[in-house]
């Protein structure tokens, strides 16, 4: 007698169910890039010329420092694929020493900037000013603007 078709029958089987799965986890990853792509919309920068620009990295600001005079303003661009915060208020940090303001300042906040979003700030009070992006404040996302007179 001779080898039994069994032992072939479950190679292909097996084969094929794992192309399946290679085929629909392909489809899937796909779908994911498709979507993120559709839902990233470009916010166009409608604010006065910045002196300074600074972008959202996945956990940091390049520069993380930028130096401009009292009037001018910053802007930042959010390239990351996750929204970011541009924070310099001190309530709103996990740890009150990360954020700091000059005398006369006044806190403020971003709000969530998207993907592809963007934020600026025009600085009237001369000093230092520390910032963080309050979801990646543990990741030591932070910056500094120093205004000059």
């Amino acid at each position: 007698m001779g080898d039994s078709p069994l032992p072939v029958l479950l190679l292909v089987i097996i084969q094929v169910e794992m192309i399946n799965r290679f085929l629909a986890a392909s489809t899937v990853f796909g779908l994911v890039i498709a979507l993120a792509g559709c839902s990233s919309s470009h916010k166009e920068y409608t604010g006065p010329e910045p002196a300074a620009t600074v972008v959202m990295h996945f956990h940091s600001f390049d520069p993380a420092r930028v130096s401009i005079h009292t009037g001018d303003t910053v802007r930042w661009n959010n390239t990351s694929l996750i929204w970011h915060t541009v924070t310099f208020d001190p309530s709103k940090a996990k740890d009150e020493t990360h954020v700091a303001l000059p005398p006369g300042a006044e806190p403020f906040d971003s709000g969530k900037v998207e993907s592809n979003g963007n934020f600026w700030h025009t600085f009237t009070v001369p000093g230092t000013y520390h910032y963080i992006c309050r979801p990646h404040e543990d990741n030591g996302m932070s910056g500094t603007v120093v205004v000059q007179k």
